[in-house]
């Protein structure tokens, strides 16, 4: 089933569609942009998920370095999100009769937002985890078995955002 966009939506986006189409240079710039902050932001995320996978939570010092090392790349990974977002609306555009029918695009859109509701989880997590060892010195097994829930939950979404973003632009 294909959804026309609201008649709005095509006029505001006429303008860049045109410059976009119209430009060699636009569309390579635009690209990177998207594509940049997946590799940085997903790449972290997913070795931190990886480490997550595998710190030993009955080691007390690697768990709280590791928990710092999570609270740390969190702005990091929401800024690539960020710009990653900005950049899709800019390659949205040109193409948003198109990609606003498509239903792989609001599948992909369904996926990022579970990321973001993993990555919240995760972050609410980490806190709790935090508060937890600096009152009683550990961290419980629930914690960790919700942190790692959460690790495999975002290494699936990163690459099946990544595998959507690939379908769009072949299938759309």
């Amino acid at each position: 089933m294909i959804i026309a966009p609201p008649e709005l939506l095509v006029n505001l986006a006429a303008p860049w569609a045109r410059l976009y189409g119209h430009s060699d240079v636009l569309p390579t710039v635009v690209t990177f942009l998207h594509v940049v902050p997946v590799v940085v932001g997903g790449g972290l995320a997913i070795a931190l998920d990886r480490s997550t996978l595998r710190v030993r939570q009955d080691d007390p010092a690697a768990a709280a370095r590791h928990l710092d090392e999570i609270g740390a790349a969190h702005p990091v990974v929401l800024g690539a999100l960020s710009l990653s977002f900005v950049s899709g609306l800019a390659l949205l555009a040109p193409d948003v009769e198109i990609y606003f029918g498509s239903w792989i695009f609001w599948v992909k859109l369904g996926f990022i937002m579970a990321l973001l509701a993993n990555g919240a989880l995760l972050s609410r997590t980490e806190r709790a985890m935090r508060a937890t060892n600096s009152q009683t010195g550990t961290v419980t097994g629930a914690h960790w078995r919700r942190l790692r829930v959460s690790a495999v939950t975002s290494i699936a979404l990163w690459l099946t955002i990544t595998l959507a973003g690939v379908a769009l632009l072949n299938l759309a």
